[in-house]
């Protein structure tokens, strides 16, 4: 797989965080019951592993959109989504790519600061606790998801130092993936690498979505609900 394939499509689990922000409930079952019911077709890579575009998670947005503010059941909006695709129209509203989307993202430490909107203060102190680095001077996708995160949070009395807890649990995380798929990469049998690399996908959106739901949980006991 090169690595201008590899950026053109995303696993299961990274279409989930792109989506969970604006659809809460949303989950891989979810995701994979849609496909099920044939209402979106994802490709699939050589050992069976899903591989999304960008044009499949506008089309979940459609769905999910006209499930949630219209009500239509799914009949309806897989018949709104074929005639659609007969006519060779986009079927899902027009969108921009998320400013989150997997990479090719490279920013200077000035343009970091103006899309995440934050201060120098902040950003150094995000450094200070390890939240987000530069690699090569430049800042890739994931800080300037962390930075933006971190910016929407201050407003809620929320900073870096509030959130080593969750660098802490992430990293845990990224330990349980790393045991998960230590065996594939022993294998050192052709396409193990990707394999590896698609499996750890998979399993970080499992916990992204256990974590998210745990989360909920724990906010509901805390307000007595």
């Amino acid at each position: 797989m090169s690595s201008q394939a590899a950026r053109a499509h995303m696993s299961i689990g990274e279409v989930l965080a792109l989506l969970q922000g604006e659809f809460p409930d949303v989950s891989i079952s979810k995701i994979r019951f849609l496909e099920g019911e044939g209402l979106i077709e994802p490709e699939r890579s050589p050992s069976g592993y899903r591989k999304f575009t960008y044009a499949d998670v506008e089309r979940l947005r459609y769905i999910l959109s006209e499930q949630r503010d219209r009500y239509l059941p799914l009949r309806v909006i897989k018949d709104h989504l074929e005639a659609a695709d007969r006519e060779e129209r986009p079927a899902a509203r027009p969108r921009a790519v998320p400013d989150d989307a997997p990479p090719e993202v490279r920013l200077t430490r000035e343009e970091l600061l103006a899309a995440a909107e934050l201060d120098e203060e902040t950003l150094a102190e995000l450094e200070d606790y390890g939240l987000l680095a530069a690699v090569a001077r430049y800042y890739d996708a994931e800080a300037l998801a962390v930075a933006r995160s971190v910016g929407a949070l201050a407003a809620f009395g929320l900073r870096a130092r509030h959130l080593r807890a969750v660098k802490a649990a992430a990293e845990r995380e990224a330990g349980l993936v790393e045991q998960a798929v230590a065996p594939l990469l022993r294998r050192r049998a052709p396409g193990a690498i990707d394999q590896a690399d698609e499996t750890a996908r998979e399993i970080s959106g499992l916990l992204l979505e256990l974590h998210a739901s745990l989360l909920r949980s724990g906010v509901r006991g805390a307000l007595g609900r």
